[in-house]
């Protein structure tokens, strides 16, 4: 089963967003969809991706090429190709420095254990929302969802 965030639900009916999930494995696969690509797939093609495995280096090289193929049918153009970490900031036991400004301006407190009980989803949707460029209103609901804060 796919995992959606409570913080997502105000768009997860429609899909009008990219849900974290997707974006995560946008990331581990190196693809840079933009919402306008999102756009144009329709609700079958949208669930196949967000339920398609993406975890091992095979999978995300299937990932990619399968989402690459069908974005350029869609579009006329394939996205852009990110550079795939090979030790992302989710995986990582230290929490990033953007994690910890963005927890200190609302006046929160993550601590190590706090971080390395989350699962890599869990960092990976932290980190999104604690970008400067990102509209992170749901970074604290995030904090409240994972049981980081009450």
């Amino acid at each position: 089963m796919t995992q959606f965030f409570q913080f997502e639900q105000d768009f997860i009916q429609s899909m009008r967003c990219i849900p974290m999930v997707m974006r995560y494995k946008l990331d581990s696969s190196g693809v840079k969809m933009k919402l306008e690509h999102w756009g144009k797939l329709d609700d079958a093609e949208k669930q196949r991706f967000v339920d398609m495995p993406c975890g091992t280096a095979e999978e995300a090289q299937a990932y990619h090429h399968a989402l690459q193929t069908l974005i350029e049918t869609k579009s006329g153009a394939k996205a852009k190709v990110l550079e795939i970490p090979s030790n992302p900031l989710w995986k990582q036991t230290d929490i990033p420095v953007q994690v910890l400004e963005k927890a200190e301006s609302c006046d929160v407190e993550i601590s190590a254990a706090q971080w390395q009980g989350l699962t890599d989803l869990q960092r990976f949707a932290l980190i999104k929302l604690s970008r400067p460029s990102h509209e992170n209103h749901n970074f604290v609901p995030a904090l409240k969802e994972f049981g980081v804060i009450s």
